[in-house]
């Protein structure tokens, strides 16, 4: 059965990227637009990891992350930022929210999918 993954980005273009590379290595993708219409997709179905960027209107996504960390069948399910930020403070800030990866736009879908593999177990 492949594993879900949740992408969380403003951008459509940068949702189809991701989704194109995602669904390429056999995942199987939600599309979120911003953090609240993400955790509108959360609805108890597993999800084995999520992919968001930080800076988006209505809930940006360290807030988005501490909201999932509050969720008991999510609170548990790895999350990597990807996103253009670059500050150690906004870094410093995911992982403290629970976020587990921080790659940087623009990226490679092989370094993406190496830090997926890592965080989503067989």
């Amino acid at each position: 059965m492949a594993k879900t993954i949740l992408i969380v980005d403003d951008s459509a273009s940068m949702r189809q990227v991701v989704g194109i590379a995602l669904k390429g290595a056999g995942y199987e993708v939600i599309e979120a637009c911003d953090g609240k219409d993400a955790l509108s997709k959360m609805t108890g179905a597993k999800i084995h990891l999520i992919v968001s960027d930080i800076n988006m209107p209505v809930m940006d996504g360290i807030t988005f992350v501490k909201e999932v960390k509050q969720l008991d069948s999510y609170k548990f399910t790895p999350i990597i930022m990807l996103t253009t930020e670059m500050e150690d403070e906004k870094k410093r800030a995911a992982k403290e929210a629970g976020a587990k990866a921080w790659v940087t736009k623009p990226f490679q879908p092989p370094i993406l999918l190496a830090a997926i593999a890592k965080l989503v177990l067989p």
